[in-house]
């Protein structure tokens, strides 16, 4: 009798010792379940799909700051090349004016007011004149906040007799700001001046 309450004593904790096993061991593989599964949706989050011409290529999701450098540069890239890219053609100018001037302050639109005031455009339509801008390098300064920049460029202007090379260095500054289809890259440029624009070649065509 005593070995029989023995045994079904034995018994018990043995069962008590398995199901409180396999309580722990479900509860412990339904966590590290639920946990793989939100990192499986945070991944699938910072993953997008473009279409570009019927192919599906993926795009990830990243940190402003870890592209800071490269929207940086490709912001102040695109003001330079629609300020100084211009053409005889009215539509063609104000096209481009217009979208340079979405990306910078009152610094750019000052100069644009001085240079319209003075003819340059005018100019630029009535002689056949094509403005043409090769960017050599940008410096982004993005250690410190608004970031400073330095451009460095040569400026082509292309006449009907003859094509003049001119050397051109601006500096500014950015600022950061919301970002919308006309500042893609949500940067504004501040403070921006010429450093220099001289001639530095002259082709006779």
């Amino acid at each position: 009798m005593f070995t029989k309450a023995k045994n079904m004593d034995t018994a018990f904790r043995y069962g008590r010792r398995l199901s409180i096993t396999v309580l722990l061991a479900s509860l412990t593989l339904c966590c590290v379940t639920i946990y793989q599964s939100y990192q499986l949706i945070e991944r699938a989050q910072d993953r997008i799909y473009i279409l570009a011409s019927g192919k599906v290529m993926e795009a990830g999701a990243s940190q402003r700051s870890e592209n800071i450098q490269v929207e940086a540069k490709d912001h102040v890239a695109s003001f330079h090349t629609f300020f100084f890219s211009l053409d005889p053609d009215n539509k063609v100018i104000e096209a481009n004016l217009s979208k340079a001037l979405y990306l910078a302050d009152a610094s750019a639109k000052k100069q644009y007011d001085n240079l319209k005031e003075s003819g340059y455009y005018s100019g630029i339509v009535s002689g056949n004149i094509s403005q043409q801008l090769q960017i050599d390098s940008i410096r982004i300064s993005s250690g410190q906040y608004p970031y400073r920049f330095n451009l460095w460029a040569v400026q082509k202007i292309i006449r009907p007799t003859s094509i003049v090379s001119r050397s051109l260095v601006t500096e500014g500054q950015l600022r950061n700001v919301s970002r919308s289809d006309n500042n893609p890259h949500g940067f504004l440029i501040e403070k921006w001046k010429t450093l220099q624009n001289q001639d530095i070649q002259v082709q006779i065509r």
